[in-house]
């Protein structure tokens, strides 16, 4: 409702009465107002908020929107965006823009901002260091209580956090930390040195994403520090910046478990011939491995000329094998993902698929011999072979599927790519091998 408000306001032209309503909403409500807009009522609405509000606003917009943005204001009005966002931000945005916004961005910021753009931006794509903020609070072991707070006061609005200082030596090496809660029961004269906690958790520069992201999901933190080789600090990861991270993880396994390729952009975003991009590698290598499965049924052709019946229960083998691999596959890989499993747990995870496939196989071939028998009317053999394939189509998947993803891992690959569509391909071949081995043995004399 108040969306719509909103926009009655605009197309009326009220806009006193507009800035006020936008400036008792929240700077995230007010960033999808502005994905309905065209370019010319952007600008206006832009313009009429808030300067401090406007920033807030702006860190939430979408890139092609804070493009649109930066490529329409004055050096002065962008100069000010970029003084106000916090330093993460301002990577990510570099990150984001085309070049000729960048080069604009970069000519509305100071020699030093310009220093440290360029420090971050040589931080390995996807590493911590590339993650991090320079907006801390960093103290010395040396100060007292009242000095650490002062130094709080003075420089704690233009930090992401102040609730965990950062306490380093004259070298910078990271010694410990402090929270604010323990410096503001502490007496004045107390020594910072006497209050911090050493034994902290942190990650180096050039971790991976998502190891800080498990750091983070493992231990509930709020921000990390970051150091590099020497243990000096260089920065800190915040809660909202992680949170991304593994939101942009999670699609990505998504992406692979349906047999695509990765890509950041937006569905609705993005073009047709980028998402066929995306599609058509994986689908030409499933594709191209099936083709084992129509040479499998081939070489069997003999076995399926004797017994016609044989060839109605391939479907219902061949999708059987493939969900309780797919079954297996997708807890083995979230259990990796979340830090549960481990590469070095292949034999607990066999054993426990092994006897969990006992079971789910022995009861899904007898419901599967009763339907042949009493509904199917085909015969004590066919019956038997069906059945036996069946149980141990079961066997062999949940194996296949359980140790699969760990070997990726092993092998430093996404384990997410040995989901559904590549195990199904996989264990269709093994089905069709069992299948026509029981029949042969028990069927052609």
């Amino acid at each position: 409702m108040r969306d719509e408000r909103i926009l009655e306001l605009i197309e009326q032209k009220k806009y006193i009465d507009l800035k006020k309503e936008l400036s008792d909403m929240n700077e995230v409500d007010i960033s999808e107002i502005f994905e309905e807009l065209d370019h010319s009522t952007s600008l206006l609405v832009f313009r009429i908020l808030p300067k401090d509000v406007a920033v807030e606003v702006f860190a939430h917009f979408s890139a092609e929107k804070q493009a649109e943005i930066i490529n329409s204001v004055s050096d002065r009005e962008l100069k000010f965006i970029l003084g106000e966002l916090f330093f993460d931000d301002m990577i990510d945005l570099i990150e984001e823009m085309p070049a000729n916004i960048v080069s604009k961005i970069l000519s509305n910021s100071t020699h030093e901002e310009r220093v440290l753009i360029n420090q971050f931006l040589k931080y390995p794509y996807h590493s911590a260091g590339s993650l991090m903020t320079i907006e801390y609070v960093e103290l010395k072991k040396n100060m007292t209580v009242k000095e650490a707070l002062d130094h709080i006061k003075e420089i704690g609005l233009s930090k992401e956090t102040i609730y965990t200082c950062y306490v380093t030596d004259k070298n910078k090496k990271l010694r410990g930390i402090v929270s604010l809660r323990n410096l503001v029961i502490s007496d004045f004269d107390e020594c910072i040195e006497d209050l911090l906690l050493e034994e902290i958790i942190f990650v180096e520069t050039h971790d991976d994403q998502e190891t800080v992201a498990n750091i983070f999901k493992k231990y509930g933190f709020m921000a990390l520090p970051v150091v590099d080789k020497e243990q000096r600090l260089t920065g800190i990861i915040t809660f909202d910046d992680i949170m991304d991270v593994i939101e942009e993880e999670a699609t990505e396994d998504f992406q692979r478990m349906a047999a695509m390729m990765p890509s950041d952009e937006a569905y609705l975003d993005s073009s047709v011939i980028s998402l066929a991009k995306q599609r058509i590698p994986w689908l030409m290598i499933l594709m191209i491995g099936a083709t084992l499965t129509g040479r499998i049924i081939t070489k069997f052709e003999d076995v399926l000329s004797a017994v016609v019946v044989l060839t109605a229960f391939i479907p219902m083998l061949m999708d059987t094998g493939g969900n309780s691999g797919s079954q297996s596959s997708t807890l083995v890989i979230r259990g990796l993902a979340l830090g549960e499993v481990e590469t070095k747990d292949i034999w607990r995870v066999l054993w426990k698929e092994f006897r969990i496939s006992l079971l789910v196989g022995i009861s899904l071939a007898t419901v599967n011999f009763a339907k042949n028998m009493l509904f199917d009317r085909v015969g004590l053999t066919v019956s038997i072979t069906v059945s036996t394939t069946v149980a141990t189509t079961v066997l062999l998947a949940k194996m296949v599927g359980g140790t699969l993803p760990l070997i990726a891992k092993k092998l430093k690959l996404d384990p997410a790519i040995m989901a559904g569509p590549l195990i199904t391909t996989i264990v269709d071949a093994l089905v069709l091998m069992v299948y026509f081995g029981i029949a042969s043995a028990l069927l052609i004399k």
